[in-house]
């Protein structure tokens, strides 16, 4: 019998830590924004998610004895951009926090693909158990594409002549949530095709 695949074991704690601080960044500046002079609520709303980041990373630290390469660039970025945003009082810094991200992973991406590394494979080897070389080439490709997609998309929601600063932090939460999640689903059909194996369809059983 096979050793079952090796889990994180994070689940929903793992979740919050990783989506936990930016919708705090959200409550925070709906709630100011309503209740109190809304210039206030982005420099404030950003203090709330420097500090919820950086807490999250030593949850992180404590609880699966380490650090998520991916929450340490963001929290750099955040801690970063955040920093400045606070200093010069002007939130447009931490709106660009995202786009640098989103430029940075699909550089990465692309960058490994062109040489034939499928990079993505060495953080989800155990989500998408397999598939196989090709699969995970493609999917760090597609990947690639479609966060320097977000990235433009991000440029283009962070203008203040087209939305205003809580206009765009409704759009990063909620629209890229869901843009990402569609897109995930989107690449199933592919994955299945490269060898992806199914809970209850592995070992070719018949699901029960």
């Amino acid at each position: 019998m096979s050793e079952p695949a090796k889990k994180d074991g994070k689940g929903a704690l793992g979740f919050a830590l990783d989506f936990g601080p930016l919708l705090l960044f959200f409550l925070t500046n709906h709630f100011l924004s309503s209740k109190t002079d809304p210039s206030r609520g982005p420099l404030i709303s950003t203090a709330v998610f420097m500090v919820a980041i950086v807490t999250a990373m030593v949850i992180s630290k404590i609880k699966f004895k380490k650090i998520a390469p991916m929450m340490w660039v963001s929290a750099l970025l955040v801690v970063g951009f955040g920093g400045i945003t606070l200093w010069l009082g002007d939130p447009k810094f931490i709106q660009i926090k995202p786009t640098i991200i989103y430029a940075l992973f699909g550089s990465v991406l692309l960058g490994g693909w062109l040489r034939g590394q499928a990079l993505l494979k060495y953080v989800f080897e155990y989500a998408f158990e397999g598939v196989d070389e090709q699969g995970w080439l493609k999917l760090s490709r597609n990947w690639g594409i479609f966060f320097f997609v977000m990235a433009v998309i991000n440029e283009i929601i962070r203008q203040p002549e087209l939305f205003s600063f809580s206009t765009w932090l409704t759009l990063k939460v909620w629209g890229v949530t869901a843009l990402t999640l569609v897109f995930t689903m989107s690449q199933m059909p592919m994955l299945l095709k490269h060898g992806l194996k199914l809970e209850g369809k592995q070992d070719g059983s018949p699901e029960q």
